[in-house]
């Protein structure tokens, strides 16, 4: 496993990029679109009815903090851009947010994850991040497999596991993690490894 860090990577439509300061503030007002963080957001739990919690002003410490880290060579965050030909407004706009991360004791082994703005879903952003993500874990740093997964009820996020080559090997109940849903939820479980992702590469969609 290669420990490079987030390196700038660029799609037909995107740009992805290491976590930078200007962006953030942007990222949060995505973050607290409640069908975005409903699946996404894990936090404490305590917060969930205490709105103040979740204003800039308190959230700004954490979304510096994690811009600090954000060139590490074991941090593998990016903020997902809309390549300015490609918006409205005629300039770059950041739109969601891919990541991957050690899980448990193989760093091999890595979770990933992803939001994005909902006024830009359904245009095949996902997946091209997500698939810009996945290349460079198995080529650069050099994974040999992901395991991860969605909420069964997340349909959106596991068809994305499904067309981007995931074998889907079983579910799991358990509490929710998620700070704004309480009670049991089951979980799709998916694996991919390289093998796998790169023999079947040209039978996937690539958008």
């Amino acid at each position: 496993m290669n420990l490079i860090g987030s390196k700038t990577m660029e799609t037909e439509r995107l740009t992805l990029r290491s976590s930078k300061l200007g962006e953030q503030k942007r990222l949060w007002e995505i973050l607290m679109i409640p069908e975005v963080n409903k699946w996404y957001l894990v936090g404490a739990k305590r917060h969930a009815n205490n709105p103040n919690h979740w204003t800039w002003e308190i959230q700004e410490k954490f979304y510096n903090s994690k811009v600090d880290k954000s060139d590490n060579n074991d941090i593998f965050v990016w903020s997902v851009f809309l390549k300015p030909e490609y918006t409205n407004s005629g300039y770059e706009e950041v739109i969601g947010q891919v990541s991957a991360q050690e899980k448990g004791e193989d760093i091999n082994i890595c979770d990933v994850g992803w939001y994005m703005d909902p006024n830009y879903q359904g245009k095949g952003y996902a997946t091209e991040a997500a698939k810009a993500m996945i290349d460079y874990m198995f080529k650069e740093v050099e994974i040999n497999g992901i395991s991860s997964g969605a909420v069964k009820y997340n349909i959106a996020s596991c068809k994305l596991f499904e067309k981007l080559g995931f074998n889907k090997i079983g579910e799991i109940e358990k509490e929710s993690p998620y700070t704004f849903y309480d009670g049991l939820l089951t979980f799709s479980k998916y694996v991919l490894t390289k093998e796998y992702y790169f023999n079947n590469e040209n039978n996937r969609i690539r958008r």
